[in-house]
């Protein structure tokens, strides 16, 4: 009896596919493997120009399909945020002879990895980084985020805004600049260029590190000028 079941339910099978598309010999069978390519491809278009080492860890789709005869075209589509790895939802478009037929929602994990800045002890808020405080490593950027420091010598010199754990990635948000100048501070500002060069006496406004924009005082004419902190003495006006 179960036999005899097994044999009505094959054949219900049979018919309900040449119901779809006609003959058995109309039709073509696509291999998992097929659109596994297919998504592989893509992620692969999606990072080559991210100087990263791309690996697909997960693609979560599996089965063969089959569709009816005819030219077979993919597309596939991200979230317009993806940026190619980690976690993302794809939707693989199947079309025959130019026709939608299948639209295959898969989840996909890419590991990126690429070179960049970890500490090699914990360290405490406060602390400036030294050479030996930090190393560079290959890391997954989906473990560590966008804005991860890529070279030491962005880090060295910098001071941490909260404590960090030993071996953990660090960001670019995670530090700060030391200020050379502080608030008050009597000042040298220069007026600077190919043709010129003039000197006068300030006073900061505010404090700031190399490069930073601060607002000082002149102390003869009392106007406020924005400037440019040089070193712990100077600042620069942009002319």
């Amino acid at each position: 009896m179960r036999n005899l079941l097994l044999v009505i339910m094959l054949a219900v099978s049979l018919v309900s596919v040449q119901s779809r598309f006609g003959d058995s010999a109309e039709v073509q069978l696509i291999k998992e493997q097929e659109i596994r390519r297919v998504i592989g491809e893509f992620v692969k278009s999606r990072t080559d120009s991210l100087a990263v080492e791309a690996n697909i860890k997960k693609i979560g789709y599996k089965g063969d399909l089959t569709l009816p005869a005819g030219q077979v075209d993919y597309e596939v589509k991200a979230p317009q945020q993806w940026e190619g790895w980690g976690s993302a939802s794809l939707a693989v478009i199947v079309r025959v002879d130019g026709r939608v037929l299948k639209n295959i929602p898969v989840r996909v994990e890419v590991e990126a990895l690429t070179d960049m800045v970890v500490t090699t002890r914990q360290m405490e808020q406060g602390e400036i980084i030294g050479n030996s405080d930090v190393a560079v490593q290959k890391r997954d950027l989906a473990a560590a985020g966008n804005k991860i420091c890529r070279s030491i010598a962005d880090v060295v010199g910098k001071r941490l805004k909260s404590s960090l754990r030993g071996n953990v990635p660090l960001r670019s948000d995670q530090l700060e600049k030391l200020p050379l100048i502080k608030s008050g501070q009597v000042v040298t500002i220069l007026l600077e260029n190919e043709l010129i060069r003039v000197t006068a006496t300030g006073r900061a406004k505010g404090a700031g590190a190399a490069g930073d924009s601060v607002i000082v005082q002149n102390l003869a004419s009392q106007k406020d000028i924005q400037a440019r902190v040089v070193d712990s003495a100077t600042v620069k006006v942009e002319f």
